[in-house]
């Protein structure tokens, strides 16, 4: 294992699996999210599809290739070199998404464990907490071998999912496109409207990619960044796309798209077992998505500490925070997941294209190419 994250996959693949792996959970689990940002809009959404990829692309080789020019791995110092004295706004958004992510993959893991294997709301969200916490504990060697595991699991898990769901939807899938139908959204639906929330879906996901940042110490070129970067478009768009077009051969059921957690609806009388594996993989993306941000939050105190008064934060002080942040995102869990997510990942997606997307986009370009 630890020839392969030295070699190519360590600099090509790693960073991008990591970003998909944290991206999971708060991108696709429930099928919530593609509801609000794409499938609503029907026979358009895959519009919104297009932008994401390209999005995603864009910003994964931009923040890859300023990690490894600047040498910044945590986002603190990166911060501090893309906007100086003002990093510390990125700070408060990126703790207060972080929150809100984890908050709504605790809810809906409590609710899907609850509905696959019978698991008490709590047992379901305590387990996950202490794993979480043990995976901080351990820090960033045990983080990567999850990861890399992990993903790939994952990805077999959905695609399954997509498939049983569209092999049996998809004459009405077609349909949904052929008809141009956008009933479910009241009124006539702009294309800058869809590409605008994929816009808005890449704003609010940005918040895991500096998760990714403590794995671009092995990049060595411009050339390393921009392929990571490529494959990370593609790994975190893959998964958006065949939620979309699973979603799509439900449209516009109010049952499906109105639902807490749409997948669970969609894959209503398949076998049992096919549902308790979701819900197993679902609790794996809360692991996976809450372990990364937590990761790159304690390596931004860490940094900090070092810099203050010259130690480190020890093994169980990380594991704490780790724990203490989750309990505060099952605090705000209690809100509920539609809300959550249609207002609070909106109003945090236009707070971190402001503070991090921007200037990624114009200082970022600048340092990149005219810096030396």
């Amino acid at each position: 294992m630890k020839k392969l994250l030295e070699g190519k996959y360590g600099r090509f693949v790693l960073p991008a699996v990591i970003l998909q792996s944290v991206l999971m959970g708060g991108g696709f689990a429930t099928g919530r999210e593609i509801v609000e940002f794409g499938a609503k809009y029907g026979a358009l959404g895959w519009l919104g599809g297009v932008g994401i990829f390209i999005g995603f692309r864009i910003m994964a080789i931009l923040m890859f290739e300023f990690s490894r020019k600047f040498k910044v791995f945590n986002y603190r110092t990166m911060l501090k070199e893309l906007i100086g004295p003002f990093w510390f706004l990125f700070d408060i958004v990126y703790l207060l998404l972080a929150i809100l992510i984890i908050a709504i993959m605790a809810s809906a893991t409590g609710e899907i464990l609850n509905r696959t294997l019978g698991l008490n709301y709590w047992v379901g969200v305590i387990l996950i907490i202490v794993i979480v916490g043990i995976l901080n504990f351990y820090g960033k060697g045990l983080i990567e071998r999850f990861k890399t595991l992990g993903t790939l699991s994952l990805m077999i898990g959905y695609v399954i999912f997509a498939t049983l769901v569209i092999s049996t939807t998809w004459e009405s899938a077609l349909e949904v496109l052929r008809s141009g139908d956008t009933s479910f959204i009241s009124g006539k639906v702009s294309i800058f409207a869809v590409l605008w929330s994929g816009i808005l879906y890449v704003g609010y996901n940005l918040a895991v990619y500096p998760a990714a940042l403590f794995s671009i110490k092995r990049q060595q070129s411009i050339k390393d960044s921009v392929i990571a970067g490529i494959v990370g478009g593609v790994l975190m768009t893959f998964p958006w796309f065949l939620t979309y077009f699973s979603l799509l051969g439900f449209y516009p059921n109010e049952e499906v798209l109105g639902a807490t957690v749409p997948w669970l609806e969609m894959l209503d009388g398949f076998p049992l077992i096919v549902i308790i594996i979701f819900g197993i993989v679902v609790g794996w993306t809360l692991v996976e998505t809450a372990s990364g941000m937590i990761h790159a939050f304690v390596d931004r105190l860490d940094s900090q500490i070092k810099d203050l008064a010259n130690r480190e934060l020890t093994d169980m002080q990380k594991g704490l925070i780790a724990v203490g942040t989750l309990i505060l995102a099952v605090i705000l869990a209690q809100v509920g997941i539609i809300d959550l997510i249609s207002k609070g990942y909106t109003a945090m997606a236009y707070a971190m294209i402001a503070v991090f997307a921007i200037p990624l986009l114009t200082i970022g370009v600048y340092k990149i190419f005219f810096q030396k």
